[in-house]
Parts: structure tokens; C-alpha cells; sequence
């Protein structure tokens, strides 16, 4: 069901190579096929707002990830693809429980993939994919896209968690503030973490 197997490595690839044409060539095709609205713009604009969309569609997926409560497992650059949907997961779980050290990979002895760091290293998979980019675009410009790494995720986090509660958005700040204490809570009292969220809904406070 996914829509694109270009991947951050895909660019990087091209990097490694120093070939600069064939990233523009790249470039132009995720935007015809996948983001056309910026087609037109041509040239370093146009690769800027293509790593904005890449940026804002993955942060919105870390953020869906957390929420669901889901560990991908390995976050290198050849496992996230442009789209910002889930891909190439292998040694994935979902979470019994709140715990930021959770790791899905046996291989991964030191936590570089766990469930609380998932966020970091999609981030930072990010940051690799503007490297790449560098080379066709000035890295000022990637890097004021790179910024919109954190308000994507956090919308993408409330969104999901809210949709779980059946809830709805209220105030931006309000609403952070109950996202970070309800995973302290739950980390702090290990409750189950699919429990919890059928007992909210199904339960009492659903009825509210």
C-alpha cells in the first residue's frame, strides 16, 4: 500500500556519487508523482520545498508511531521513504507498556532505535537526507526546513493520542502539556498500555 520505495538513501546514494544532475533529476520526479504542487517552482526552491514536505510528512509519522505505541525497529536513512509512511520495518513490536527504552530489534543492544528515540532518529535521518541535498540546494535554506521537524511531530503525536480518546484539539499549549504528563503517567505507573486506552474509551471516562 505504499506509494513510493524512494528512500533517504536513495539520495544519498546519488551523494556518495557526486552527482548532482541526477539528484535534480530525482528531485523533479518526487514532485511530478508525488508533490505537484511544487513542480513549477524549478531549481533551489523547489528542492527546499520538496525536503519540507519529506520533513513534515515523517515527523507526522514518528508522531503516529508514538501514539500507537508502535516500535519500528530500525530507523536508518534506507527505511524511511519520502511519503512519510511506514516502510521496510522488520524486527517491529508494539509496546506492552509505556517505556522509552523499548527496543523492537535483538540486535539493537544499545538502544539506538527505542521506542522513546524513534523521534530522534527520524530527525536525524532527516538531517542526513539534507546533507544529501546540499549539494543541489544551500544548506540554510534545508536547514530552516529541518525546523519544521518539531511542531509536525507534535501534531502528529496530539492527532493520533486524540484520536485514541476520542477527543478533541483544543489549545496548542493545553494540549502538549496533558500529552507530556499522560506519558509520564504512564511510564510511571507501567499500566498496560493497550488497557489503558480501551479503558478510556470503552470504559467510564469514555462516557463522559
Amino acid at each position: 500500500l505504499g506509494h513510493s520505495h524512494i528512500r533517504f538513501g536513495t539520495f544519498q546514494r546519488l551523494s556518495f556519487f557526486e552527482r548532482p544532475d541526477l539528484i535534480r533529476t530525482l528531485v523533479e520526479h518526487c514532485c511530478a508523482a508525488y508533490h505537484p504542487r511544487h513542480l513549477n517552482l524549478g531549481g533551489e526552491a523547489q528542492v527546499a520545498a520538496l525536503f519540507g514536505e519529506v520533513v513534515e510528512a515523517n515527523a507526522r509519522l514518528a508522531g503516529g508511531w508514538m501514539a500507537a505505541g508502535f516500535v519500528h525497529g530500525v530507523l536508518n536513512t534506507d527505511n524511511l521513504n519520502i511519503c512519510g509512511e511506514s516502510f521496510d520495518y522488520g524486527p517491529w513490536r508494539f509496546v506492552p507498556v509505556s517505556d522509552p527504552t523499548f527496543t523492537a530489534a535483538y540486535f539493537d543492544e544499545t538502544g539506538l532505535y527505542a521506542f522513546g528515540r524513534q523521534p530522534e532518529a527520524v530527525s536525524w535521518a532527516l538531517a542526513q537526507l539534507g546533507g544529501a541535498l546540499s549539494l543541489v540546494c544551500p544548506p540554510p535554506l534545508l536547514e530552516a526546513e529541518l525546523q519544521r521537524f518539531g511542531a509536525a511531530y507534535q501534531t502528529g503525536l496530539r492527532d493520533g493520542v486524540f484520536g485514541r480518546l476520542n477527543l478533541i484539539p483544543g489549545d496548542w499549549t493545553a494540549d502538549i502539556e496533558f500529552l507530556s504528563d499522560l506519558f509520564g503517567w504512564l511510564s510511571t505507573t507501567r499500566a498496560g498500555w493497550d488497557q489503558f486506552f480501551h479503558d478510556w474509551y470503552c470504559g467510564a471516562a469514555g462516557a463522559q
